[in-house]
């Protein structure tokens, strides 16, 4: 059963088992998983319920304005300032990526085993919950007929230069190569949890409730007894109804700024006030190639390759062609000159970014009137980083073939030849000349079994609360440096089976 808000008349006061709030990559495995272990579970979500079908005729800004927290115009506080990009819809964040898949680096598994004292995350252990996922979301190869040739593109620059190349494994069920995974797939080929995970959820007996915005968590002593939130009607943003879930069990999957925003806004804290902060992101640097020979980016697979030579270092690349609406947002004219520059360029560009494994940490705050901020202060250890992300990414367009290349760097927009590459670090650059967005945030409610240094403990329960799970890339202790989406579903698959197991403690 799905409410959403012209459904409801009246104000909803409803007991279950389990309530999850949000339904992305952390929320809707989890709601999933219980629900079809026979606990009733009622899954809330802030955004709007859209099908498939509803993607169809969509343009972008629409999309941006239906899909994304704030139309995709939110931004972390530092310097740089740092744009970031939130799901706001049934499905989360899953239904806007582009639906990349990579199981945790046994690196970082190891690096959480030591540090944190998460002895039992082992890639012998967490093998069966990546293979669960896996089946689930349908992840696999990128069929050749839907390959774009971006992707190509950057492939053979990559190549020529002796880089060490990545086929994507993605989830989706024979994808034909839209490219609109950031505004909704328009066929239902990406198996986001929209059109994987929330209905094997529905077909159990679960209940979902779309357009609802929880105020605060409840809880009784040391005890979750539930949460408090509200209908909103999406077109005027005013309250139609009060929703009231009593539960033993609550899992917030609001995401790692908007799960601790709720913890704070609930007076839940842990001992040394830890929640909000290790605030991770994997910043990326934009870099556009322009190419004589018309590329079409618009044309095939979102995202079908990605440079792993520097992954040691940090760094992953790849093209991710995008809208021309939020191109402008990255290109560095402005005005006319923009609008004749791309007029030029659009057919005959690649579209791509440098993904940072950032040592950076930030601070989700709260906020008057139920506002959150985010402050981030890059180092100089990751901005370094960046730069020669910029510096690699650009000498593989050129090795590629491109003409010229337009730079994230103010004062340094473009190079025409790869000798000018050197002048990346001629200039005398700072943080702040630098433009750099992200969709990866994590680490706000770490997990550790530590709770003088940690958050949630292994399966994510809070070390203060009983029955309050984190489900979402918030757990994570460190910046991952790979697409998060799997590992955020399988710990979420793990926490759900550890809370079946143990039904008996939670709900006495």
């Amino acid at each position: 059963m799905i409410l959403t808000y012209d459904k409801i008349v009246k104000n909803i006061d409803e007991t279950c088992d389990v309530c999850v709030i949000g339904s992305g990559a952390g929320g809707a495995p989890m709601a999933k998983e219980l629900q079809e272990a026979g606990l009733s579970v009622i899954l809330l979500e802030e955004g709007s319920y859209y099908q498939t079908k509803d993607f169809r005729n969509s343009d972008t800004i629409e999309s941006l304005i239906k899909l994304y927290r704030e139309g995709g115009s939110t931004f972390t506080i530092g310097k740089p300032n740092i744009s970031y990009a939130e799901g706001r819809t049934v499905g989360g964040s899953t239904t806007i990526n582009g639906g990349i898949c990579w199981r945790t680096p046994d690196k970082i598994l190891k690096r959480w085993q030591w540090e944190n004292g998460l002895a039992d995350l082992t890639p012998k252990r967490m093998d069966y919950f990546f293979s669960r996922v896996e089946e689930i979301i349908s992840a696999k190869p990128v069929l050749s007929e839907s390959m774009n040739k971006d992707s190509e593109t950057l492939k053979k620059g990559a190549i020529k230069l002796g880089y060490e190349v990545r086929a994507n494994i993605r989830s989706h069920q024979a994808c034909v190569g839209t490219n609109q995974c950031l505004t909704g797939c328009p066929t239902g080929a990406k198996q986001s949890t929209l059109v994987s995970y929330i209905p094997l959820f529905l077909k159990k007996g679960g209940r979902l409730i779309a357009n609802c915005r929880v105020r605060k968590i409840k809880k009784s002593g040391h005890y979750v007894t539930g949460v408090k939130g509200v209908i909103i009607d999406p077109t005027t943003g005013k309250t139609k109804a009060h929703v009231r879930i009593r539960s033993k069990v609550v899992v917030a999957s609001c995401g790692a700024i908007q799960t601790p925003a709720l913890l704070l806004r609930s007076g839940i804290h842990d001992k040394k006030r830890l929640t909000g902060g290790n605030l991770f992101m994997h910043p990326n640097t934009k870099v556009i190639g322009v190419f004589d020979d018309p590329i079409y980016g618009w044309k095939g697979v979102n995202q079908a390759y990605q440079i792993t030579e520097f992954m040691g270092e940090g760094i992953i690349m790849a093209v991710n062609f995008i809208p021309l609406p939020i191109m402008a947002l990255a290109f560095p004219h402005y005005g006319k000159n923009y609008l004749s520059t791309v007029k030029e360029i659009y057919n005959h560009c690649i579209f791509g970014a440098a993904l940072i494994e950032d040592t950076s940490r930030g601070r989700v705050h709260n906020l008057p009137f139920d506002q959150t901020l985010a402050t981030y202060q890059l180092n100089q250890q990751d901005f370094h980083l960046a730069l020669r992300s910029i510096a690699l990414l650009s000498e593989v367009y050129f090795a590629a073939g491109a003409k010229r290349v337009y730079l994230p760097l103010r004062g340094l927009q473009e190079l025409h030849t790869i000798d000018d590459l050197r002048k990346i670090y001629e200039y005398r650059f700072s943080p702040v000349d630098l433009e750099l967005m992200t969709v990866h945030m994590m680490g706000t409610c770490q997990m550790g079994h530590d709770a003088s240094r940690s958050v949630v403990n292994q399966y994510g329960e809070h070390h203060e609360l009983r029955g309050l799970f984190v489900a979402d890339a918030s757990v994570f202790p460190t910046s991952i440096g790979v697409n998060p989406s799997e590992t955020i579903m399988a710990l979420s698959t793990r926490s759900a089976f550890h809370i079946a197991e143990n039904v008996s403690k939670y709900l006495e």
